[in-house]
């Protein structure tokens, strides 16, 4: 009943807000007299910082109207052109002059851990000038019906396969954090079948490859507990009048208090700073502060098979370095990949994949020759920092663009073939 009490107390404030966002709005307002004292200031940061904790933030928008080719602005158009019931592949179209060639086509799968993929907006806000890019849409398992069926790694695996069929040849594939186990298992298992639409080059980036190398604190959580502890208290049934009403989840709010609880000082810290911000008047870093927050806490639920099996096989039995790991019963074998350039990319204080875990794919797919492979370790960042920030735009996002480029398969001729299995067909 935990995830129905959570509803309840939800709704139950949902006039208190309202309240508060009024008063708010009052005692800001140019109008009122008390808007320019430090009393009016503080009672409106005090009624904002109430709403803001106490709401549920919805599904964030990318809102990338545009980019720069070159040195010209040009119009981007964000457009669903794949979709299926757990995930929409969208597709930042831009406006290219006639005379601009083609650019690299990239497939970035966003991370499916609880937050949406617009958390990769600076990823591909920094990429887009550079290249056609297209990005996993996950889509929150309570807003599911039951009747859409089950979603599990094997069909994580098969969907990753599916958009590569989609879009075709030479498409390169980025991985950011927890997607990095299954799109490394769908280029295996695309590279064993020869399947000549495996992807040109493979980054991944902060991802869990190996979680025994300098294991964190999520790491040993799930270390230190047995699957069924992970089923009995972490997994609940979404409650009415929501579309995905009884289906089993991990909800999106659990994981958002394990990722706070791991920095709660620092994220103290900041309410406090945004709270004298708003007192003193100083509109540039609270309205940053509303925008990473309003990214931050907005979370999605996983489904409980697909939660379950990536706590299992990731970071419970770390199938795929022992050659374990299994799609649709049948072994999967990094060792087949030999024509996918592999890049990894690491952050030098990641707190959540730490240093080596990532690495290690470059360990497990021994055939992939030299000149084909790069590792790169970025200094100073954490874990956002691999896949966000000024450092990632400056040093990561540039490195990302050669790779892919120097790796691409442009001219080779390739004819289609599909995968079968699995239920997203």
């Amino acid at each position: 009943m935990f995830y129905q009490l959570y509803e309840l107390n939800h709704a139950a404030m949902a006039p208190y807000r309202a309240v508060a966002d009024i008063m708010r709005l009052a005692y800001a307002n140019p109008l009122n007299p008390l808007s320019q004292t430090p009393w009016g200031r503080t009672m409106a940061a005090a009624l904002e910082m109430f709403e803001r904790t106490t709401r549920r933030y919805g599904k964030p928008s990318f809102d990338l109207p545009q980019t720069v080719v070159g040195d010209k602005k040009v119009a981007v158009r964000e457009e669903i052109v794949w979709a299926r019931p757990f995930c929409n592949l969208l597709h930042f179209s831009r406006n290219l002059p006639a005379a601009h060639g083609p650019d690299p086509r990239i497939l970035i799968v966003a991370p499916m851990s609880g937050h949406y993929a617009t958390l990769l907006r600076g990823t591909v806000e920094a990429l887009l000038p550079h290249a056609d890019i297209y990005i996993t849409d996950w889509i929150d398992a309570r807003m599911v019906p039951m009747t859409d069926g089950t979603f599990d790694f094997n069909d994580y695996v098969d969907y990753v396969i599916e958009m590569l069929h989609f879009l075709g040849p030479d498409t390169h594939v980025i991985a950011v954090c927890q997607p990095s186990v299954p799109v490394l298992a769908a280029a295996a298992v695309m590279e064993e079948a020869n399947d000549p639409l495996s992807p040109a080059s493979m980054t991944l980036m902060g991802g869990p490859i190996d979680t025994r190398i300098n294991p964190t604190a999520v790491n040993q959580l799930a270390k230190d507990k047995p699957l069924e502890w992970f089923a009995e208290n972490v997994i609940m049934n979404v409650p009415w009048p929501q579309p995905g009403f009884m289906r089993p989840v991990y909800p999106g709010f659990l994981q958002l208090s394990g990722f706070m609880s791991m920095n709660l000082d620092r994220h103290l810290v900041a309410h406090k700073e945004f709270f004298m911000h708003l007192v003193k008047n100083d509109g540039e870093p609270a309205e940053k502060h509303r925008d990473f927050y309003d990214e931050y806490l907005a979370v999605m639920d996983l489904t409980a098979e697909f939660y379950l099996q990536t706590v299992d096989q990731v970071f419970i039995k770390h199938a795929l370095p022992k050659g374990e790991l299994e799609h649709r019963g049948k072994l999967v074998d990094p060792t087949a990949i030999r024509n996918v350039a592999l890049l990894t990319v690491e952050g030098e204080n990641d707190d959540i994949s730490g240093v080596g875990q990532t690495k290690a794919a470059q360990t497990i797919c021994v055939n992939i020759p030299e000149h084909m492979r790069m590792h790169y370790l970025q200094p100073d960042v954490g874990h956002y920092g691999v896949f966000n920030g000024s450092r990632f735009r400056r040093e990561i996002a540039p490195r990302i663009i050669n790779f892919v480029r120097e790796h691409g398969r442009a001219g080779k001729p390739a004819v289609k073939r599909v995968i079968k299995g699995g239920k997203s067909s």
